[in-house]
């Protein structure tokens, strides 16, 4: 199996991980729910979650309408989360409080650390402020949350590749986006706004040991599970922002038997 051209070393398993800005779910709530169900993620980070009253039912009904479990995020996490379908085992799961700028809005990460199958993963839910300062304050933190590994940031990072913050982020890890085999499709793989996309804003980073096997919007990419691809109204309909599907390949955690064969996800 080859990631971004290059052989992926020793045994692993395919993780199929999708991060979305919801907007509040204040969209089209089930036109979001056919997405899902199609893209059918075993890790699910989410950015604008409800995080007011009834954000847990919220929560659980979304988790419940998709197959998947709410590890953590909503409320503690100011609108971050994340949710995990049947395969992962969830080691723990925390809120990873970032630097408070006053007057702005307070931004919290959503942290859960997985095991799927052999292989142990940190997942990390971000959506990063409007304030270029506010993101540069927030970029180390973000980065500790992120050891030991290996790990993967995903979310609304509101700059484009050429922002410091993005820039730097994948200085240090992996922007699965960039460079993804069958390149990054229309429009360069922009997220933003859905109905036109014209900014790439919702990245998945990852650690250089994770294999990419495609990353970017679910139009632009190859087939969810099963071979079927979102409706495209749906896509649009959706949230103001559109999904971002990552297919990884991370190693696996301890030595597997030499006859068998590393798990693939279709």
């Amino acid at each position: 199996m080859k990631a971004n051209g290059r052989a992926t070393p020793g045994p692993g398993v395919g993780v199929r991980l999708v991060t979305w800005n919801v907007r509040s779910l204040r969209d089209d709530r089930a036109a979001l729910v056919r997405t899902l169900r199609v893209l059918a993620p075993d890790v699910l980070c989410l950015q604008e979650m409800p995080r007011f009253i009834g954000w847990r039912r919220h929560a659980l009904r979304l988790a419940g309408a998709t197959g998947l479990r709410h590890v953590v995020g909503g409320a503690p996490t100011c609108g971050t989360a994340v949710l995990v379908g049947p395969r992962v085992r969830v080691d723990d799961a925390d809120p990873v409080p970032l630097p408070y700028h006053p007057g702005l809005h307070r931004r919290i990460a959503a942290r859960a650390r997985l095991r799927i199958d052999t292989a142990s993963l940190t997942v990390i839910s971000c959506h990063l402020g409007l304030d270029g300062r506010e993101r540069r304050a927030h970029l180390r933190p973000l980065l500790a949350a992120a050891t030991p590994g290996p790990a993967v940031i995903a979310g609304d990072l509101n700059e484009g590749p050429s922002g410091p913050v993005f820039r730097r982020l994948a200085e240090i890890l992996r922007d699965a986006g960039a460079n993804p085999p069958g390149g990054p499709g229309p429009a360069g793989g922009a997220t933003f706004p859905a109905r036109a996309p014209g900014r790439r804003i919702d990245a998945v980073l990852c650690d250089p040991v994770v294999g990419v096997e495609a990353c970017g919007p679910p139009e632009a990419r190859t087939p969810a599970r099963g071979g079927r691809l979102p409706d495209a109204e749906d896509l649009r309909r959706a949230s103001d922002h559109l999904p971002v599907l990552a297919r990884l390949w991370v190693p696996s955690a301890r030595p597997t038997d030499p006859r068998t064969e590393p798990r693939r996800v279709p």
